[in-house]
């Protein structure tokens, strides 16, 4: 029988255990198992305010994102309008140059014709004045002297001859 000493239940032993079991617990859990809670608790509100401040910042990324790009099309808009309001300032000055040349050219083309109406003229009455003056001359002579038919002929040559050279 000396087995059952050994397997034998020994009532104060578990009691004692039990007891150094308990305030083992209590100790553990009044010096390392709150400040480790508080630790994680402290890590974790820590972690709730990076996650927090991380959709925030994404959400005004985003919100910088959409301001910027409707400031863009609006900023692209403008510039359309700009060169749209360029191009037609351009045209208009363009068709203003060409019909100011058109008049000026009309003008000169007036002028031009105006000035060889007037020297024609010019021209016409110095041709007036020169055979006037050449039947005044032809007159005169052949008032001087009685012409014969060699005469004549020479009397017109000569005529002829002046009134060629009044046109030169």
């Amino acid at each position: 029988m000396q087995t059952l000493d050994i397997i034998s239940v020994n009532l104060w032993q578990i009691l004692i255990s039990l007891a150094n079991l308990a305030i083992l617990f209590v100790i553990v859990k009044k010096f390392l198992f709150k400040p480790v809670k508080r630790m994680i608790e402290q890590r974790q509100k820590e972690i709730d305010d990076q996650y927090a401040s991380a959709a925030e910042a994404e959400k005004q990324a985003i919100d910088s994102r959409e301001e910027w790009e409707n400031k863009l099309s609006t900023a692209n808009a403008e510039a359309d309008a700009i060169l749209q309001e360029a191009t037609d300032n351009a045209k208009n000055r363009g068709d203003k140059i060409v019909a100011e040349a058109k008049e000026r050219a009309d003008s000169i083309v007036r002028t031009a014709q105006s000035e060889a109406e007037l020297e024609r003229r010019k021209a016409t009455d110095g041709i007036k004045r020169e055979i006037v003056e050449v039947s005044g001359a032809l007159t005169e002579k052949m008032l001087e002297r009685e012409i014969n038919t060699e005469d004549h002929r020479k009397l017109i040559d000569s005529f002829i001859e002046k009134i060629g050279d009044g046109n030169d």
